[in-house]
């Protein structure tokens, strides 16, 4: 990013990178992906004692100690004189750093802040401004006190100071001492204040703008540089948004200079990781700017826009906007485009701002209008797993809507998918299934997925310590086994993969014990399969559940219970294990989803006399007598059934009383 200060005689000719280019992984809702990366000139001690034994040390090493000591012997106009020469060599190779360091040229830059001199100060802050990006001498000036001295210099009057003040600052935030100490100075109100500039400064060209006013410009696109960094810490974020960073930002985005809009997005997607950022987001209509920016063609602005898109679009009205303001045709396009394939930060942040956009129906039926599918399989060769966790994430979205199944299954995406299921990376293993899970409600789908071998290795991911692994899983296994021809045959074929499902209910996390239950329900219609797992003590298990109050878990525990009734002597085992009494009291939730899962396992279990005993005493009749009148068919038919078993036992003793 061309930096354009030209503050003064000592301010940086070329250009500088972006502070805190990320690289870019992204997993779970939440994750922070977008962390700073340490400069490329950090120095290698190894290599540094190599270049000391082989005497290859250059010149130009010598010549900058020699510019050091002129500037620790000599009187004011020495040490300006010396400080213009060190700007003359190229002070971001590492040997030029070492010569400043090992001299100690770092002491004198901190103590030259404290002067009175501006152009002493301005000298000390063009050089610090580029040897700080070395990990080694950010560390060194941050011990040696220089932020206090940076911040106080923030405040002033001189614009070229306060620039590179700011670009110092942003250099030396890469490490959380300085970004704690810059809290707790009180910097950030003041880099807060750097951003308070006209709008039409913002919005103007260049070439409209008087020197001054570009200057202004210069002195915000400096502190969005710092704040930037200092958005690394979860309390400055936090800090920033008291302090009333948030409508400054949202006027510095509506900037039409890339130099300013890179750092400006950049600091709005770090931001953008706290829940207060998002909504204000939202309610500062910010999403339009970052739509206009997206459709820029400069990689670190697109990919900063992609990262908070991604981060906002969990809430479902922020996907509207996104939506709206066509942002899904943006992140189409840039997904498509083969010359950012190479570009793997900005393909991750694409592709995962696409996944969490793609939450929602009018979504996906956009996206499915972009033909977006295809062009998602095309990615799923791609060799970074953030990549390939944000495309399957995206595809799991998309194959909820049933057309987008057999466009996958026809675009080549399950073989890939399911030679993915062998990677070891959790977040991909996480999404995978998931995709599977819904392509498997296709007949044909399902039948691919067979031929490859896909639920033989779905059934082995129940093994990994993932228990969000786990989870994803055993939900996809329900709908392949009840879908694939001859289940009850195909599930027996795998060895051990009977006894594992049951071993999982020992588990203690709820997502996991739902979605096994789920699984196990399914399992369970074949007759077979339901003897293999009451063998392996399934009814034991299950009965140790019942006293949940999770609703989810809940839910599926029923139906589970249900048809685990249908073998030997089961549904006598349940109610001697006392698993009948807090069934009855899962009537009392309000899901209706728990009532119709509850109602199947009672009447299940009422074909034995003695648990209809302990439902009456638990007052079940009350509850199905107002079920039996419920819309939905199975709760009602599952209500009578079970009252009429009831009624049936009550009877019978009726008629053995008028006997006796």
């Amino acid at each position: 990013m061309a930096e354009g200060d030209n503050v003064s005689a000592f301010s940086m000719e070329g250009g500088q990178d972006a502070v805190g280019l990320p690289r870019i992984v992204m997993v779970t809702e939440g994750s922070d992906t977008s962390a700073s990366s340490a400069s490329s000139t950090t120095p290698s001690e190894d290599n540094w004692a190599d270049l000391i034994k082989s005497s290859e040390i250059p010149p130009e090493y010598w010549h900058i100690q020699k510019l050091v000591k002129y500037m620790k012997a000599g009187n004011q106009t020495a040490t300006m004189v010396a400080l213009s020469c060190l700007k003359d060599h190229d002070l971001t190779i590492e040997v030029n750093q070492r010569a400043i360091q090992e001299i100690g040229g770092l002491e004198l830059l901190v103590n030259l802040l404290e002067t009175r001199d501006l152009c002493c100060i301005l000298g000390s802050l063009a050089v610090l401004k580029d040897i700080s990006p070395n990990i080694e001498i950010r560390k060194k000036v941050t011990d040696l006190g220089a932020i206090p001295l940076l911040v106080g210099l923030l405040s002033d009057p001189a614009k070229d100071v306060q620039i590179l003040s700011a670009e110092t600052i942003a250099n030396l935030g890469r490490i959380r001492k300085t970004r704690k100490f810059c809290r707790k100075f009180g910097g950030l109100p003041k880099l807060i204040d750097l951003l308070d500039i006209k709008e039409r400064y913002l919005v103007s060209p260049r070439e409209e703008l008087s020197l001054e006013e570009i200057q202004y410009l210069d002195i915000a696109r400096a502190g969005a540089k710092a704040l930037w960094s200092m958005s690394a810490s979860q309390r400055n974020r936090e800090a920033m948004r008291k302090y009333g960073m948030v409508p400054l930002i949202a006027r510095l985005l509506k900037t039409v200079h890339l130099d300013v809009a890179v750092p400006a997005v950049g600091l709005l997607q770090m931001c953008a990781n706290e829940t207060s950022f998002q909504l204000a987001i939202q309610t500062e209509k910010m999403v339009n700017d970052l739509i206009t920016h997206l459709a820029n063609e400069d990689k670190d602005l697109k990919t900063y826009c992609s990262l908070a898109i991604y981060k906002c679009a969990s809430d479902p009205i922020t996907r509207d906007m996104i939506r709206e303001a066509g942002g899904l045709e943006l992140l189409i396009d840039a997904a498509k485009d083969t010359s950012n394939r190479a570009n793997k930060p900005l393909m991750a942040a694409v592709t995962g701002a696409l996944w969490k956009c793609a939450n929602s129906d009018a979504s996906v039926k956009k996206l499915d209008f972009l033909g977006a599918v295809p062009i998602l399989v095309r990615l799923l060769d791609d060799e970074n797993d953030g990549v390939l966790t944000n495309v399957a994430g995206a595809l799991a979205e998309c194959a909820k809507y049933p057309p987008n199944r057999e466009k996958i299954r026809a675009s080549g995406g399950i073989p890939m998918l399911i030679h993915h299921l062998n990677n070891t990376y959790k977040p991909l293993l996480e999404n995978v299934p998931l995709v599977l899970m819904e392509c498997a409600k296709e007949h044909n789908c399902m039948m691919q997925i067979d031929e490859l071998d896909g639920v033989r290795l779905i059934w082995s991911l129940l093994k990994n310590d993932s228990k969000k692994v786990q989870t994803n899983a055993a939900l996809a296994l329900s709908p392949c086994v009840q879908n694939a021809p001859d289940s009850g045959e195909m599930v027996r074929s795998f060895v051990g993969a009977l006894e594992l499902t049951v071993d999982l209910l020992d588990s203690d996390d709820h997502n996991v014990l739902s979605a096994v239950c789920a699984a196990i329900a399914t399992i369970a219609k074949d007759n077979e399969n339901l003897a293999v797992i009451s063998d392996h003590g399934v009814v034991a298990k299950l009965s140790k559940l019942v006293s949940t109050t999770d609703e989810h878990l809940r839910a599926n525990l029923g139906v589970a219970i249900a048809y685990c009734c249908d073998w030997a002597q089961n549904r006598q085992e349940f109610g001697k294990r006392g698993a009948i009494t807090p069934l009855v009291n899962y009537m009392t939730s309000r899901d209706p989803n728990v009532h119709r899962a509850t109602a199947l396992a009672l009447y299940h279990l009422s074909f034995y006399s003695i648990n209809c005993v302990t439902m009456h005493a638990a007052g079940v009749v009350q509850f199905l007598l107002e079920t039996i009148g419920s819309k939905d068919p199975i709760l009602q038919e599952a209500s009578a059934g079970c009252l009429c078993n009831i009624r049936k036992l009550a009877l019978a003793t009726e008629k053995i009383k008028l006997k006796q």
